[in-house]
């Protein structure tokens, strides 16, 4: 196994241990709701977002410790975001990494409210669990501010209802771009920023993590839209065509598939100018790059 598949492994086990012990128990009462916030976030995700919080400390510091309660509280954040997105008010879909959506597998108005638990979960973690785990005052203020622009109507949720907007619809390339940059990359980007907050960073360094963290953020989405087209089912764990049918757009769909591959390594190219300068130090910012262009699920 190479070092950027074991570092993913470590980290994730790393995450999902946290995730677990911070967790409320199935049997803590309400136990329908905790048991569907545990049903929500162990459901085999990547964990690319808090991976990502525990790297932006660690590439400035060499430790990662104190990021644990953010990139566990993102974690739970990202989840809310899906749980809500899966809703048959919103994307309706039935499958979310191979199992039922969160609204199928308990009810809508159960996941509903797991959401929003999740929500609250997350950003105690953020910002409570931050300074007992030595995260300074000041640093907690900022990452506050970037996670909850980052989730308003300035960010995911603008994103999101931009989304709905523009279903069925030939919008243009810039109301596309705010799409995906408000509903995806911007939380991957907070990401980032905020394990390299937690770690000391600030200045010129930051500005280039953030603006790697939007590019590659974009890239993201944009991979994501090309494999609903070509992506294997199985892989995927949901059915591709989602897309197409809830008439969605998409850079696929409204430029055609030659673009949208176009976009996807411009992207992924610029990502990578922006950390030239820190060396080995971003080696698995660089290695994640080249996954999110190559990925195939």
């Amino acid at each position: 196994m190479n070092r950027f598949r074991e570092y993913l492994k470590t980290k994730k086990e790393l995450i999902d241990k946290y995730l677990d012990s911070f967790l409320p128990k199935e049997d803590d009462k309400p136990t329908i709701l905790h048991k569907a916030m545990r049903y929500a976030v162990f459901s085999g995700g990547k964990r690319i977002r808090p991976i990502l919080t525990l790297f932006g400390e660690e590439m400035y510091t060499g430790g990662y410790t104190k990021a644990i309660p953010a990139a566990c509280g993102i974690e739970l954040i990202h989840t809310f975001s899906l749980i809500h997105d899966d809703l048959p008010a919103l994307d309706n879909d039935d499958f979310r990494r191979g199992r039922p959506t969160c609204h199928k597998a308990f009810s809508e108005d159960v996941a509903i409210l797991c959401g929003d638990a999740l929500f609250a979960e997350g950003m105690r973690l953020i910002s409570y669990e931050g300074v007992n785990w030595s995260v300074s005052p000041d640093s907690i203020v900022k990452i506050t501010g970037i996670i909850t622009r980052t989730l308003g109507s300035r960010g995911l949720v603008g994103g999101e209802i931009m989304d709905l907007l523009s279903e069925g619809k030939d919008i243009s390339y810039e109301d596309l771009l705010f799409i995906h940059t408000h509903k995806t990359a911007d939380l991957i980007r907070a990401s980032l920023e905020i394990g390299a907050i937690i770690g000391g960073m600030g200045g010129e360094a930051l500005d280039s993590l953030s603006k790697f963290g939007e590019e590659i953020g974009i890239a993201f989405q944009i991979k994501d839209d090309i494999l609903d087209i070509e992506g294997d089912e199985k892989l995927m764990g949901k059915p591709v065509g989602s897309d197409e049918k809830n008439k969605k757009a998409t850079y696929p769909l409204l430029f055609g598939m030659d673009k949208a591959k176009k976009e996807l390594h411009d992207r992924i190219d610029k990502a990578l100018n922006y950390i030239e300068g820190f060396g080995d130090r971003a080696w698995f910012l660089k290695e994640l790059a080249i996954f999110i262009r190559d990925r195939s699920y």
